[in-house]
């Protein structure tokens, strides 16, 4: 292990990228006194970030059905980082529905996650009313949460900027051009460097009705994939779940209409719904889908996160941060040159 970086120091830290990523990266550094950069090659807005068109779930045991096991630890880790430094983060858990005719789905995705519950028709409607009537049965997963990217991320900066750091936004940087430690938390464009990234599309509607309410994200378990209704409020919701080997960033025909359809399917209010933006994002994972932390004397390049970018963020910054300070390392996550 390259142990360059002395524990404890109070270094200059750079970081590039402003997504979720890297915007956790510098609030927990900066809350442990270094001086940070966080450099952004785009503007405040965010609006080419991955992050700005995340879903924001923060369901790391609904994700075992899928995802290996670091998934949920790290994840777990994750929840109480966002309890601790965003207390007011909805933590209403999240439910698992699914139609008759796709109950060997259901009880698969059951058998593969842990610390749910299951709900009757009359729990399940107690706990969401606009359900009621539409599912026999549910699973809850009580302390799982979510986020809104397009609010908490303006957040996160404000806060590090609050810490003294400095957001330098149209700073296309570097890690080659910068001195002393620098974490890379640039996503795709990180490809100059991690040839093995990957772009993986992630397809999501927005759409608009005053006829449903739902306090949580709702899964529908669907033959072709899970669809998720995320509440945004002022009667917005989020559609999404696609999961596509293409970099194309638009939105095709047969993914809206199957995202709109299994959203019909949760409630037939939703058929009334305004459509109010369609867009894609591109996720960045290596060949196994999961995250990497690989250090290289001073610098540190964070990536593959994949689909969970808003669960993983706050633990990865962790890590980071453990071995900046104390040489720490996880090794089932970084490696070291």
């Amino acid at each position: 292990m390259y142990q360059n970086i002395r524990p404890g120091g109070q270094t200059a830290v750079s970081i590039i990228g402003a997504g979720i990523a890297g915007a956790w990266h510098a609030l927990l550094f900066a809350q442990a006194g270094h001086a940070v950069t966080l450099h952004e090659r785009g503007d405040a807005t965010m609006t080419e970030s991955t992050s700005h068109f995340a879903g924001g779930m923060l369901a790391p045991w609904c994700e075992a059905e899928s995802s290996e096991p670091v998934i949920a630890r790290l994840g777990i880790r994750s929840l109480d980082l966002w309890r601790q430094h965003f207390p007011n983060t909805p933590f209403n858990g999240s439910l698992v529905v699914a139609h008759a005719r796709d109950r060997a789905d259901f009880e698969r995705f059951a058998r593969l996650t842990s610390n749910h519950r299951r709900l009757d028709a009359r729990a399940l409607s107690e706990l969401e009313p606009s359900l009621e009537g539409r599912f026999r049965e549910g699973l809850f997963y009580p302390e799982e949460g979510h986020v809104e990217p397009r609010r908490v991320l303006p957040e996160l900066h404000a806060r590090i900027a609050a810490l003294g750091a400095t957001i330098r936004f149209g700073s296309e940087a570097r890690a080659a051009d910068l001195d002393g430690v620098v974490i890379d938390c640039r996503g795709l464009f990180a490809r100059d460097a991690q040839c093995e990234l990957r772009g993986v599309k992630g397809e999501m509607i927005v759409i608009e009705t005053d006829e449903v309410t739902l306090a949580r994200p709702v899964r529908l378990i669907h033959p072709r994939f899970s669809l998720y209704v995320i509440p945004r409020g002022d009667g917005r919701f989020m559609l999404g779940a696609t999961s596509i080997e293409s970099e194309d960033t638009g939105v095709s025909v047969r993914s809206a209409l199957e995202l709109l359809g299994a959203a019909y399917a949760v409630h037939p209010a939703f058929g009334e719904a305004r459509i109010v933006e369609f867009g894609s994002g591109l996720r960045p994972a290596f060949p196994d889908n999961l995250p990497r932390i690989a250090i290289n004397n001073e610098k540190i390049a964070v990536n593959g996160l994949y689909r969970h970018g808003f669960l993983l963020a706050p633990a990865l910054a962790e890590l980071s941060l453990g071995y900046v300070a104390r040489g720490e390392i996880d090794n089932e996550v970084m490696q070291c040159a």
